[in-house]
């Protein structure tokens, strides 16, 4: 199989483990600088929420770099390849509005429960344990969705492009990410997605740029467009207008926009990594990051899909094309290998390297994430809530680094169980919806409606589920004759089980409240969440927790000045998630939709450049202003690290003077002789 791939096994190996032990060593040399240089102690609460100080710009790449699975850009390709242009771009309005609505419940997050870890503690707080196991299965389930879609997606381009066993790529790919992830806690998944995402967005850059630009063979929208037509003609689309795969009027394409609307709703509300950043990021930074990180994520799928999944159409009868003289086979679109074949025709072995260490970089930031918000749930909501109520930080560190751990295991030879069943990444997308998205709504509205009783919280989800279920696999039997994979994966009944799993609660949540009602709840039990004791590992450690960015004690006049600007920030994140969400699904869209408006020429040009500009905006977002934002931190750390490494001064860790203090005291004090001056050295800083 090596023989038959345009990268040999060897490159496979060596990006697969190489580059996952590249990052982590550098993770463990970034802790190290943090925290000799900038007080960061890794805590438990350090671990879990980074001080929650984390800046708008690093919450937009983390948003970016965890939204871009392996998914989003292998699953919006293929949905290029079958529909045209209305696929990628149903796709990236799809899961765009759900981080941008996010906004509205990350503000409420930190105004009704400053202390929290994760959403299922406000669940408990409110509910009780009962509640509180309902949503820790529906949270752990989309976690395992999303990591399984990762795994399978990321091996199978990978033994496409590369020959690795699928299986081995499964076990291999983790290994990177769980440790880095231990080193650095969720402050490593911070500062690695931001590299991830500066990557992802370079190679799609030269993607475009080849397609659009440079290519021998395509190299301008004008003749991808020419390619278009000519494909249209040699075999137009069903449902399509006029058959062509240039315009928004699509049925399958439409249909599919529905799944993906209400699937990415479970994935990002039901996904405990969207809260923890949530958590992570400073009172006054979580809208403005949600938001940048949602419109700056847009142009990743609707670009890097109208470009590859468009070349694939517009290359296959050619011989550089990986399957000519054939079409794609249906397996392997469904299987997500539309990108790597596209790239492979556009750049050779070139764009084959390119598209692994993309798969690579998408695979990885997200994993990242998805770790962080399982080992979150065992050690906050399972083992300090269950089992060891007075765990101290230590213990909590430890039960953290061991849920990475076995979590990795686990769905490591579950992706290849599900490899072996002929379940693929494309069937999961589809799927996820089914399975979890019962559970959104009464999970939003413990933060939005003090009136939601605890049996609509608790019942409601699983009821929601059982009628999802009903409703996915009556239609497939019915439709398919047969329940299989080819029949329960078709796009009609993943529909009726995705919208029944949404909606399904607009019934039961109001008839349980009003069967089963409850006091007007006050908000009081979710802001008597605890954070985590982690004086045993100050002590050890000689540590001034004060010291330790976002471990000090906030005053009462703090407090309140913060609650203001979180009130304030909540009026304007409802707003602008209403306006933005009309803009995507109705007032963007709807239009073309409706009058089945074939592209034009230069319509098509005037889409790719938009696409292209837009990308750019991105850049800047998530590229270029986290830099931004972090320059004092990164001058003074710089300075700091030249002083101490020549001996002229001394970095001030966790409140004591170190190795370099004398040093520091005699140049001081040398200076002060020239000047003649009797004002005496100030005193070292001691503990």
């Amino acid at each position: 199989m090596a023989t038959s791939t345009p990268l040999s096994l060897a490159t496979g190996y060596g990006v697969i483990i190489g580059l996952g032990f590249l990052f982590a060593f550098g993770m463990m040399i970034t802790t190290y600088v943090l925290r000799r240089y900038n007080n960061e102690l890794q805590t438990s609460e350090v671990f879990s929420t980074a001080g929650r100080t984390v800046k708008s710009g690093l919450v937009s790449s983390a948003v970016v770099s965890s939204w871009t699975w392996a998914a989003t850009l292998l699953q919006s390709s293929s949905v290029a390849y079958r529909y045209g242009v209305s696929g990628p771009f149903w796709y990236a309005s799809g899961a765009t509005v759900q981080v941008i609505l996010f906004a509205t419940l990350a503000i409420e997050l930190k105004r009704r429960a400053p202390n929290a870890h994760t959403f299922l503690e406000v669940i408990r707080a409110r509910y009780g344990g009962a509640t509180h196991a309902v949503y820790i299965t529906f949270g752990l389930m989309t976690n395992i969705l999303v990591t399984a879609m990762l795994l399978t997606g990321g091996s199978a381009v990978v033994t496409s492009l590369t020959g690795v066993p699928t299986a081995a790529a499964c076990f291999l790919l983790p290994i990177g990410v769980v440790l880095y992830t231990m080193f650095g806690g969720i402050k490593a998944t911070f500062l690695t997605d931001y590299v991830h995402t500066v990557m992802i967005l370079i190679i799609i850059f030269i993607f475009a740029f080849t397609a659009y630009a440079t290519n021998s063979i395509l190299g301008s929208p004008g003749k991808v467009y020419d390619a278009l037509v000519e494909a249209s003609q040699r075999h137009p689309v069903a449902g399509n207008a006029e058959g062509s795969y240039l315009t928004m009027r699509s049925q399958e394409g439409a249909i599919f926009f529905v799944i993906n609307l209400v699937g990415n709703f479970g994935t990002v509300f039901m996904d405990n990594g969207y809260y923890n950043k949530a958590i992570a990021a400073s009172p006054i930074h979580a809208l403005p990051g949600y938001v940048m990180g949602g419109l700056s994520w847009f142009a990743i799928p609707w670009l890097c899909a109208t470009t590859m999944g468009l070349s694939a159409l517009a290359l296959e009868n050619n011989p550089v094309f990986p399957t000519y003289p054939n079409r794609m086979a249906a397996a392997d679109v469904t299987a997500g290998l539309v990108l790597p074949d596209a790239a492979v025709a556009l750049l050779g072995s070139g764009g084959a390297a390119a598209t692994l260490l993309l798969i690579f970089m998408a695979v990885t930031s997200a994993m990242s994430a998805e770790l962080i918000a399982v080992s979150s749930i065992w050690t906050y909501d399972i083992y300090q809530t269950y089992i060891k109520p007075d765990a101290s930080g230590r213990r909590l560190i430890y039960m953290s680094h061991a849920a990475c751990i076995v979590y990795a295991v686990i769905m490591a030879a579950f992706s290849t169980g599900l490899y072996y069943a002929g379940i693929s990444m494309g069937y999961l997308y589809l799927m996820m919806g089914v399975i979890i998205s019962g559970a959104v709504l009464p999970a939003s509205l413990t933060l939005l409606w003090d009136r939601q009783s605890w049996a609509a919280a608790t019942f409601s989800p699983p009821l929601a589920l059982c009628c999802s279920l009903i409703a996915w696999l009556v239609t497939a039997k019915k439709q398919g004759g047969n329940l299989s994979v080819d029949s329960t994966g078709a796009n009609n009944p993943m529909l009726a089980g995705n919208v029944v799993s949404l909606l399904a609660p607009v019934v039961f949540i109001p008839i349980l409240t009003l069967v089963a009602r409850t006091p007007k709840y006050d908000w009081l039990s979710m802001a008597q969440i605890r954070k985590g004791d982690d004086s045993e590992l100050a002590a050890a450690a000689h540590v001034d927790l004060e010291l330790v960015p976002g471990m000090s004690r906030a005053s009462e006049h703090e407090r309140r000045e913060e609650q203001h600007k979180l009130q304030r920030a909540a009026k304007i994140a409802r707003t602008l998630t209403v306006f933005l969400t009309l803009a995507l699904l109705i007032l963007w869209p709807m239009p073309m939709y409706g009058s089945g408006y074939i592209f034009s020429k230069k319509f098509f040009t005037g889409w790719i450049v938009v696409g292209i500009l837009w990308l750019f905006c991105s850049a800047f977002c998530v590229g270029l202003y986290p830099l931004y934002e972090g320059r004092h931190t990164m001058a003074r750390t710089v300075k700091a690290i030249v002083k101490d490494v020549t001996g002229r001064g001394r970095p001030v860790t966790h409140g004591r003077a170190t190795f370099a203090e004398t040093a520091e005291m005699e140049d001081k004090m040398d200076q002060e002789r020239e000047k003649g001056s009797e004002t005496p050295p100030e005193k070292p800083l001691t503990q």
